[in-house]
């Protein structure tokens, strides 16, 4: 085919479409090869479906997803044309081999688990090999095991604790779905920090409101790295400028280690799994915390509900940064041990028959999707393309994350029951991140229920008074079933008082899966809280048990004495000629003194003429009357682009009516180097800024070892004067103290009322970084003897100072030396000399309490010694273990209560050890790794044959 002849195909097969969108688009609207299809043309993620379906049809070809996503012009798409495959290569679908899972999967109960991590831990224990997930990469399947996940992700653990990610750090994931996702996830909570997903952007032309929106999220969280593919770094630097506590920007060419050399930390049923950030259709993003507890509980609750098993298929194109893919489609297989058939949202609004065809290839029993995805398949797709299609596996079809449409559910039960599809299994849900993700299901296989009611009852009075079937103007609302087993509902009125049966109020909710407030957000926290309930923002009533949605709180305007309902005028006014589809925006905007709240309708076309304008704008106060029986106040017809939505294509009601009051509407958006260029500029700020606390940090430590360098010189010195053992310690203890002045180092005491004044004892502290021993040398009362490893003395600069303090040298590596610094020790003991231990034996960066050598514990019981458990905290966020780089901190030591010895023998040395590790467990605020050190170690570093084989590795 020619260029000429391509373009000018091409270029009428976009008029065409405009034209149908908008009768006299072919009047007013000039469309060229270079106009831009967001800005010029208003073609949203729907309207790009529709092109590139007619586009392929036209010209017999077979279109790169890539072109849904990242086509800016008709002359974008043309290339993709150019390069495409030809309609032989699969327009029409070929018969594929159904996939049954002919290996036996075996039910992994997690009643007892506390984590999602014991959740996988268990699946590797009972069946490592088994397929977790698979993942759909166009014509290709990636199948992830259960053992599979964890050993990739111990490699991103790995990685992430050489960048000093630690217990609690928030680690961003901004990537799109694939391997690396689950790795990455699951890799963050190895590593005991909080991971954050983000979405990636979709447009280079949104490049700007996607920076300013993940600087507010990246600020509120605090996240420290960020993972992201090589192609948004240049994006991703920008956020980092702006974001101080970020500190690395890591890509999937350096996200894995080759082997894991540290030990993954473990999260509790309280720890925060992670924090789930709202879409932002109702302001600035917040950041809702959600426990493994939670997690756990919702999911518990919605697989009994369900009554899913581990023999169910759960199909998913839902992104994984939002709640419902994440969690529903994920946590949700993982916890029950069903398999995942996942794909890219991208892959779904590329080619929607993807889905389905799945859902038939794979035999999905479940899968879920917003409203606008069921509304795809049945009004979108043709017949070739669902030849020989089967859903009849398919029993459970949840509907939810915006609001459920009765017409689409009728269009799509009717459209695919042909295919073998029930009706019956559409199921409406209603859920909300703060709590997790469910909150009410209806019963599977019962099919949706639509409430109609009385309009002017509802409107003026808020009562759902039930429609006769012959009523016109009636409203449809549907049934989202019950409180999920362990939840509880309410309907309030404005003074909290609960409403009668279909009676219209805010709804309120409490249960195990309800969030404990929004990250770093106690304003929003207290907001979201009425006592023990927590308010959805939505409203709606009960009839018969069952919960209706009628629409959220704040979007609705009351307006001479009724209720508007935004949603329903939205959908009228998308459906008259010349408005844009789905992009229409009504909210109040101020108060008006006669009827209350002021009507504003701001919408979208393409038409410019003013004569044109004026007469659509009759046509949308038409409707409305038609509609409300009372006018707009306001009518707006903007460009298009100028409506906000969110990610999932949700209008973004609030954000309009900023825009509104902020008189910006109908600004052009910028072109992508003038919006880089301000972003740039904007960061110039923030940047100085950081170099300036990188450069105060540096001076910091310059300052400290310069200090540390003129103090211990001359204590060095007069300590070769002065004779050994206390004078030395007390001059030591005097230094520590002024070097701990000069540095600005706060160090607080708590518990000295424990420690047993001139009597014989032992000392037992955790070790958290080199300069433990300096601390205690500066807070201890008495002069005690460090017992320390024999290295130590190698250091010529140490040794006469090792000697001077009549430190005990242990040499940990010839066992007949071991047994003589042991007898040393013992003499020591004896003579009244009151010996220091690190029981851990060593140290390192990551929070926790590793396991007890036993020496102290045996020479305690051998001589009835008590112990006093000493624990630092604070030393290693000043100086961590592998990083000679000191930073401001405060450090406190906690003197714990004395630990005797029962017996001694080994058993009661044995429980002195464990007496003493619960009194510094319960005061260190870490996680106890003893239990788990062990076995942790092993998922680390064993690798079975298959392991082994290259084709295997990442």
């Amino acid at each position: 085919m020619s260029e000429h002849y391509s373009a000018e195909t091409l270029l009428e097969i976009a008029t065409d479409l405009m034209a149908e969108l908008h009768p006299d688009a072919s009047r007013y609207v000039d469309i060229r090869l270079d106009s831009d299809l967001d800005r010029d043309l208003g073609l949203d993620s729907l309207a790009r479906i529709e092109l590139i379906a007619r586009i392929e049809k036209r010209y017999g070809v077979r279109l790169n997803e890539d072109a849904l996503g990242s086509a800016e012009t008709p002359r974008d798409l043309l290339r993709y044309i150019q390069h495409a495959h030809p309609a032989d290569a699969g327009l029409k679908p070929q018969p594929v081999e159904k996939k049954q899972d002919s290996a036996v999967r075996r039910e992994v109960g997690f009643t007892e688990a506390e984590t999602l991590l014991d959740v996988l831990g268990e699946h590797v224990e009972v069946q490592p090999e088994a397929t977790h997930i698979i993942l759909l990469d166009g014509d290709e399947e990636i199948p992830i095991s259960y053992g599979m996940l964890q050993r990739e992700s111990l490699k991103v653990v790995a990685k992430l604790q050489d960048l000093q990610v630690g217990q609690g750090d928030r680690v961003a994931i901004m990537l799109p779905t694939g391997q690396d996702y689950f790795y990455s996830f699951f890799g963050a909570l190895y590593a005991g920090a909080v991971p954050v997903p983000l979405y990636p952007p979709a447009r280079p032309t949104q490049i700007e409101e996607h920076v300013r929106r993940h600087r507010k999220i990246l600020s509120n969280a605090g996240a420290k790295i960020l993972i992201t593919i090589a192609e948004v770094k240049a994006m991703a630097r920008l956020l980092m400028s702006q974001v101080p506590e970020l500190q690395t920007i890591l890509t999937l060419d350096e996200l894995y280690a080759e082997r894991p050399d540290q030990v993954p930390l473990a999260h509790k049923a309280e720890d925060i799994a992670f924090l789930q950030y709202t879409s932002g259709s109702t302001g600035d993003p917040k950041g809702v915390i959600l426990t493994h507890a939670n997690l756990l509980a919702n999911i518990r609750a919605m697989g009994r509900v369900c009554e899913i098993t581990a023999q169910d298929v759960f199909v998913s194109w839902l992104p994984l940064y939002h709640d419902m893919g994440l969690i529903g489609a994920w946590f949700g297989s993982l916890c029950h041990g069903c398999r995942l058939v996942v794909m890219s949202p991208l892959s779904f609004l590329a080619r929607p028959e993807r889905w389905l065809q799945a859902i038939d290839r794979f035999g999905g029993t479940i899968s879920a999707s917003p409203n606008f995805g069921y509304e795809i398949c049945a009004t979108r797709l043709d017949d070739d393309v669902l030849d020989g299609l089967d859903l009849s596996s398919w029993r459970l079809a949840a509907n939810g994350a915006e609001p459920v449409i009765a017409g689409t559910l009728q269009r799509f039960g009717n459209r695919f029951q042909k295919y073998g599809f029930t009706p019956d299994a559409l199921t409406p849900v209603y859920g909300l991140a703060e709590s997790s993700v469910g909150l009410a299901f209806p019963a599977p296989g019962n099919g949706p229920k639509i409430d109609r009611v009385q309009r002017d009852a509802f409107s003026g009075s808020g009562v759902a008074v039930a429609a006769s079937a012959n009523e016109s103007g009636s409203l449809e609302f549907i049934s989202c079933g019950r409180p999920l087993p362990g939840h509880q509902v309410r309907i309030v009125d404005e003074s909290n008082r609960e409403m009668p049966d279909r009676k219209e109020g805010r709804l309120q909710f409490k249960g195990p899966s309800a969030t404990s407030g929004y990250f770093r957000n106690k304003e929003q926290t207290s907001r979201l809280f009425c006592g023990e309930w927590l308010e959805t923002g939505d409203l709606g009533y009960i009839a018969a048990g069952e919960i209706y949605l009628t629409g959220r709180k704040k979007d609705v305007i009351i307006r001479g004495g009724r209720n508007v309902y935004p949603h329903e005028l939205e959908d009228i006014v998308g459906e008259i000629a010349g408005i844009r589809k789905g992009c229409t925006a009504v909210f109040a905007g101020g108060q008006n003194d006669s009827t209350g709240e002021r009507l504003v309708i701001l919408t979208e076309s393409r038409i410019r003429d003013d004569k044109k304008l004026n007469s659509l704008k009759k046509e949308v106060n038409r409707a409305t009357i038609e509609l409300l029986g009372m006018g707009a106040d306001e009518i707006i017809i903007s460009p298009p682009g100028t409506v906000l939505k969110t990610s999932s294509g949700k209008i973004r009601r609030s954000a309009c009516k900023q825009l509104y009051e902020s008189g910006n509407i109908g600004r052009k958006k910028a072109t992508v180097q003038l919006q880089l260029l301000r972003m740039g500029l904007a960061s110039i700020g923030p940047m100085i800024k950081r170099i300036a606390n990188r450069a105060l940090a540096f001076l910091y430590a310059a300052y400290c070892w310069l200090m540390v360098g003129i103090t211990g010189g001359v204590v060095w010195l007069l300590m070769m004067i002065l004779p050994a053992g206390k004078w030395c310690w007390t001059l030591c203890r005097m230094a520590v103290k002024m070097l701990l002045c000069l540095t600005r180092i706060q160090v607080s005491v708590e518990g000295m009322e424990n420690y047993p004044f001139g009597t014989r004892y032992i000392l037992v502290s955790n070790h958290m970084s080199y300069m433990d021993a300096i601390i205690l040398i500066g807070v201890l009362p008495e002069y005690c003897n460090f017992v320390a490893k024999k290295e130590l003395a190698n250091n010529l600069f140490l040794r006469p100072a090792l000697k001077k303090f009549d430190v005990f040298l242990v040499d940990r590596f010839d066992t007949k030396k071991v047994t003589e610094d042991t007898r040393s020790i013992y003499k020591g003991v004896r003579r009244g000399r009151r010996p220091v231990f690190f029981a851990e034996g060593t140290l390192q960066r990551m929070p926790g309490l590793l396991p007890f050598q036993m020496g102290a514990f045996i020479l305690a019981g051998e001589e009835m010694l008590p112990i006093v458990p000493l624990v630092i905290r604070g030393t290693r966020n000043i100086l961590r273990e592998g990083s000679w780089f000191p930073r401001r901190g405060r450090v406190q030591i906690d003197i714990g209560p004395l630990c005797h010895p029962e017996s001694s023998d080994w058993s009661g040395a044995i429980e002195l050890r464990d007496s003493v590790r619960r009194s510094m467990l319960s005061r260190l605020g870490e996680p106890d790794l003893a239990g788990e050190y062990t076995s942790l170690l092993q998922l680390g570093f064993k690798r079975s044959e298959k392991d082994e084989d290259p084709e295997t590795q990442h």
